[in-house]
């Protein structure tokens, strides 16, 4: 196999484009020739309308509209990119988590993939190919009782579903792959750094190194970038990477320890 890495002519639908490492996938995958569609409540002006739909994935008419934006106008997909994740989780661990608390985690790490796969991933079998890329988290092995506990159990759940779906759809030609990240540098995380920065009157570095304190230390010292992330979803995604599925890859800069 020899040229540089290319997704040229692929259809692509990547999930939370609009921040973080979604902006970093949907650059890189425009950059390297596919056809992309993007999703988030809102659109930024930034953001080509002809390549965004408008939806709430944490919700099935969310995601049954963004199945059929992709369907109408890329006529399906190639490459399904589960980036949208997150937690508004209050802190104060597992008794802090209502009934409420906990469908809005799955809602918005779990069932969205669920639903967004259970919707397009049969006309990726159909061709007899197709890429799913679960973004995880090193959370579903380091949980922050005080924080995460439902963030990493949704996580885990994903994880766990998406191994199970790589064993069905695999010998139809459809990789299932996840990528965990640890401690990202998204402008929510510089954001959150500089609070802790300031309540320690410390400045943006001491911030880092108490969220990092916090993980246990990364030994690279320092968060990955969010283009770090979309450059590993962006190889596992290519045609390079054809003999990979079923499998978990870290990205985390050794922040989980190995037995």
């Amino acid at each position: 196999m020899t040229g540089f890495l290319t997704l040229q002519g692929k259809r692509a639908l990547i999930t939370g484009g609009t921040q973080g490492t979604g902006v970093a996938t949907v650059a890189l995958f425009r950059e390297l020739g596919a056809q992309v569609l993007t999703t988030a409540r809102t659109r930024p002006e930034n953001l080509p309308e002809q390549i965004f739909v408008a939806a709430d994935l944490t919700t099935a008419q969310g995601c049954r509209a963004v199945a059929e934006a992709a369907r109408g106008r890329m006529g399906g997909v190639d490459i399904l990119v589960h980036v949208l994740g997150g937690s508004s989780a209050p802190g104060g661990g597992f008794a802090a988590l209502t009934d409420e608390e906990w469908q809005k985690e799955l809602d918005w790490n779990l069932l969205s993939a669920v639903r967004l796969d259970r919707a397009l991933v049969p006309g990726m079998m159909a061709q007899g190919a197709g890429v799913v890329i679960h973004v995880t988290s090193i959370q579903r092995l380091m949980p922050l009782p005080g924080s995460t506990t439902g963030y990493a159990s949704a996580k885990a759940a994903l994880s766990t579903y998406s191994k199970s779906l790589a064993k069905e759809v695999s010998p139809k030609g459809v990789r299932v792959l996840r990528v965990a990240p640890g401690w990202i540098e998204t402008e929510a995380a510089i954001r959150h750094a500089e609070r802790l920065a300031q309540e320690a009157g410390t400045d943006y570095e001491g911030g880092k190194r108490i969220i990092m304190e916090a993980l246990g230390g990364i030994p690279l010292g320092r968060p990955a970038k969010p283009a770090e992330i979309a450059s590993l979803i962006a190889f596992l995604a290519s045609d390079r990477a054809s003999s990979i599925t079923g499998t978990e890859h870290v990205i985390d800069g050794g922040t989980v320890p190995t037995a």
